[in-house]
C-alpha cells in the first residue's frame, strides 16, 4: 500500500471513531424532546454561524423533504416567527452573539428555543427552553467535553450534520414513511 493510502485510512479510521464515539454519548431522551419539537411546530427556524450553519441548512433541506415547515434565519423567503414556532440554535460554546440574539428575540416572541450545542452552562441556557448536548471540544475545554484530534471544532460540525441524518430517519420510521416513495418524489418521478 501506499503511504498515502495509509495517511487516508488511518485519518477516516479516526473521524469515524470519533464520530462514533460522540453519538454514543448525546442523550436519547433530548433527541426525542427534540423530534417531538419539530413535529409539534407549525414553522421550524435554524441559525447558526460558519460551518454549523452550512450543517444545519442541511438538515433544513432533509427535513423539507419530510413535510417539516422549515427554513433558515436570514433567507430570502424567511416567514416571520410565531408563538408556535421553534427556532433551533446550532452554537458548540452557545455564546456566539449573532445566534444568541435571534434565540432572545425568538423567545421574547414566545417561540420555543432549542440548542444543539456542547456547552450546557451557556448563556443559550437562560434561553432555550432545552438543550441537545453534543459533547464535543469547543474553544471552552470543558472537563467533560469529547476531544478530537481534528481542527477546530470539526467533529462538533460533522456530528451535527449526521445528527440531522439521524434525526431524519427517526422522523421517517415514526411517520411510517416511504423511502421509495420520498425518493420518488425528490427526482420528480412520479
Amino acid at each position: 500500500m501506499q503511504p498515502y493510502e495509509n495517511v487516508f485510512r488511518d485519518t477516516s479510521h479516526l473521524v469515524v471513531e470519533e464520530l462514533s464515539r460522540t453519538l454514543e454519548r448525546i442523550d436519547p431522551a433530548q433527541v426525542q424532546a427534540f423530534v417531538d419539537a419539530l413535529l409539534a411546530a407549525d414553522k421550524v427556524f435554524v441559525v447558526g454561524v460558519g460551518r454549523v450553519l452550512l450543517a444545519l441548512q442541511a438538515m433544513t433541506k432533509r427535513f423539507a423533504h419530510l413535510g417539516i415547515a422549515i427554513t433558515y434565519v436570514g433567507a430570502i423567503t424567511e416567514p416571520a416567527i410565531t408563538p408556535k414556532d421553534l427556532l433551533v440554535v446550532g452554537s458548540g460554546s452557545g455564546s456566539s452573539l449573532f445566534p444568541l440574539a435571534i434565540a432572545r428575540k425568538a423567545k421574547a416572541i414566545g417561540a420555543k428555543v432549542v440548542h444543539i450545542g456542547s456547552n450546557p452552562q451557556s448563556d443559550m441556557k437562560d434561553v432555550a427552553d432545552f438543550m441537545v448536548r453534543i459533547p464535543v471540544r469547543t474553544k471552552l475545554y470543558l472537563d467533560d467535553e469529547i476531544d478530537s484530534r481534528q481542527p477546530m471544532t470539526s467533529l462538533f460540525e460533522q456530528s451535527l450534520l449526521i445528527f440531522g441524518d439521524i434525526v431524519a430517519k427517526m422522523i421517517i420510521d415514526e411517520r411510517q414513511l416511504d423511502l421509495k416513495g420520498l425518493w420518488q418524489h425528490h427526482a420528480n418521478l412520479e
